[in-house]
């Protein structure tokens, strides 16, 4: 693995576009797949330079910006920590859901494109957005979700809660960011206790991926994310099996709870919805085809 010397003594290099392939290589090294490593010395290099893309593509051809001593001091650090397999948005401290930018620390999940299905999910049935929708968010983390659905649903109000008082630290800080602080009410708790509602809609992406499968993850989430906000116990499931009655609990008649979950867990959900008179309304696939969000209501005959 690279260490800091190593990427002090790169082969003096005369343009950007150098640079990145040198650069590039150092994190496929380190483990990094190739199309990634070039992605991530893009994003770390703009966020040390402070240029937008635009500008980054019009200047690959021309020599380091500024003294090549002072390109390193900015960039070098950067690279080495990624080599390590820091994920970017800790590196950066900010990650994009929704089109915004939600800041990021080790205490709490970096946003995943597949939870913006969540949000799209919720404001499909959220209809007309203009409605003072009381909405819950578990289990918030950096408050992604609960910052996406306050800026798109204008009246709603959301509940915003965790286990974990430096995530609702992160979360606030996103929701003062983009302007919704007024709308979203932060509780640390446990799912909703204490927080009975009721609501229109629940949302979550709770810890799902079962124990066994610590080994198995890249180490930018075994090494660097919260195991709180990542592992469910044997199967994956046990916040599921808490959070599932208390969300029915917590809903009006009518209301609709959608849950992220993970691989081949969508039957035994359906199973446990059931269990806590939810209907399951559909499964919802991710880009890669991948059973992830499961759509639920309280009561039969809606």
């Amino acid at each position: 693995m690279p260490d800091s010397d190593h990427l002090t003594t790169r082969l003096p290099m005369t343009t950007l576009r150098d640079w990145v392939s040198g650069a590039s290589d150092e994190l496929v090294q380190a483990g990094i797949e190739r199309r990634d490593a070039t992605f991530d010395v893009e994003v770390l290099a703009r966020h040390a330079l402070g240029w937008n893309r635009a500008h980054w593509l019009s200047h690959l051809r021309d020599e380091l910006p500024g003294a090549a001593g002072h390109f390193a001091a900015l960039v070098d650090p950067l690279i080495e920590r990624r080599s390590r397999r820091e994920p970017v948005a800790q590196i950066t401290g900010f990650r994009e859901f929704w089109g915004l930018d939600m800041t990021v620390t080790a205490d709490v999940l970096s946003p995943r494109p597949e939870t913006e299905l969540l949000v799209e999910i919720a404001l499909a049935k959220l209809v007309p957005r203009s409605t003072p929708w009381a909405i819950a968010d578990v289990g918030t983390g950096s408050g992604c979700l609960a910052v996406a659905l306050t800026r798109e649903l204008t009246q709603a109000h959301v509940m915003a809660t965790d286990i974990s008082p430096a995530a609702l630290a992160v979360a606030a800080r996103n929701a003062k960011r983009h302007g919704v602080s007024d709308r979203i009410t932060f509780r640390e708790t446990r799912f909703l206790d204490d927080v009975p509602g009721p609501y229109d809609l629940i949302v979550s992406n709770p810890p799902y991926i079962p124990d066994h499968e610590r080994t198995r993850l890249a180490p930018e989430v075994a090494r660097y994310e919260p195991a709180a906000a990542l592992y469910g116990g044997v199967d994956g499931l046990a916040p599921a099996r808490a959070l599932l009655p208390a969300g029915a609990a917590a809903l009006r008649e009518g209301g609709w709870m959608v849950m992220e979950i993970g691989v081949e867990q969508s039957e035994m959900v359906r199973r446990l919805a059931t269990q806590a008179r939810l209907t399951v309304e559909d499964i919802c696939p991710d880009l890669q085809g991948i059973p992830r969000a499961v759509v639920m209501r309280l009561g039969t005959g809606c």
